[in-house]
């Protein structure tokens, strides 16, 4: 997916954002901002916008030293979580279509996006499950259920820290043993890497592993020739997310992108109504 003119300003809001999380210094604030308002004239559009986000939160770390400025609210969200989990966990065991509902609620997980908004509370998380437990599901639901009973190796790329722990539902759901959960290099925005999915158990549920980069979403270039490989194996691969979406939607695959389509930008990309939860595949579709 190709940058838009509109994920400029919501790419120097999101800079301003992280400076401001990291330090009180209004003159690293203005030095950060003046910076990716210059490499803004200079951004390719032809680059999907993680890109920009991947330059960005590296300059940022460089000049604060902060190596993971996030790391306190990735572990708040782990917390928020972890503390619903049990009772999800009841209401699927107790319906016909598990692996549905197990969709839904990780779908409902992708809420947690401190890259669109900034402030995540238990209470945003229970209104979006239970909003996805009701609305329809926008795009290809059928044919998920049918790939994900044929396929014997599954990639499963996961998207934020404590969206990970409603993404275990769904992994539980498909069977752990043909599954490979998929979470960053490196640490960028809120994504979850495999500190986090230790600190949650993913870990104890399936095979965990990374994918070689700091980019907030899947830059198959800058992914490690272990992940190429695996993702070039697998029959299915399931992307959570919408920096997944963007730097996927044009790769060739058995992809099926699960996400709630929160950029107006996204969802025109997509085809699907803003603030859609989103199941869907471009197999076979034209580019």
């Amino acid at each position: 997916m190709k940058a838009s003119l509109d994920c400029i300003p919501c790419l120097v809001r999101q800079s301003l954002e992280m400076a401001r999380m990291v330090t009180t210094d209004a003159v690293i604030h203005e030095r950060i901002l003046r910076e990716v308002l210059s490499w803004a004239v200079k951004m390719d559009m032809g680059q999907p916008p993680p890109v920009m986000a991947q330059r960005i939160h590296r300059k940022l770390c460089r000049i604060t030293g902060a190596e993971d400025p996030y790391r306190e609210a990735k572990a708040a969200q782990n917390r928020m979580a972890m503390r619903i989990l049990g009772e999800l966990e009841s209401e699927i065991d107790a319906l016909d279509d598990p692996l549905i509902t197990a969709a839904r609620i990780a779908i409902a997980g992708n809420v947690i996006d401190m890259g669109i908004n900034g402030d995540v509370t238990v209470s945003n998380i229970k209104a979006s499950i239970a909003k996805a437990l009701t609305v329809p599901l926008v795009g290809d639901q059928i044919n998920f259920i049918k790939a994900a009973g044929r396929a014997e190796k599954i990639f499963y790329l996961c998207d934020n820290a404590g969206e990970i722990v409603f993404d275990s539902l769904l992994i539980k759901a498909l069977g752990p043993s043909r599954v490979t959960a998929v979470v960053r290099g490196a640490p960028i925005l809120n994504d979850a890497t495999l500190a986090d999915a230790i600190s949650t158990g993913l870990d104890q549920i399936v095979e965990v592993m990374d994918n070689g980069s700091d980019a907030p979403g899947t830059l198959l270039d800058d992914c490690s020739d272990k992940f190429r490989q695996g993702f070039m194996a697998a029959d299915l691969i399931i992307a959570k997310g919408q920096g997944n979406f963007e730097t996927l939607s044009d790769v060739s695959g058995p992809v099926f992108f699960l996400f709630q389509a929160k950029c107006p930008v996204i969802a025109n990309h997509a085809g699907v109504p803003l603030q859609s939860h989103v199941i869907k595949t471009f197999a076979g579709e034209e580019k």
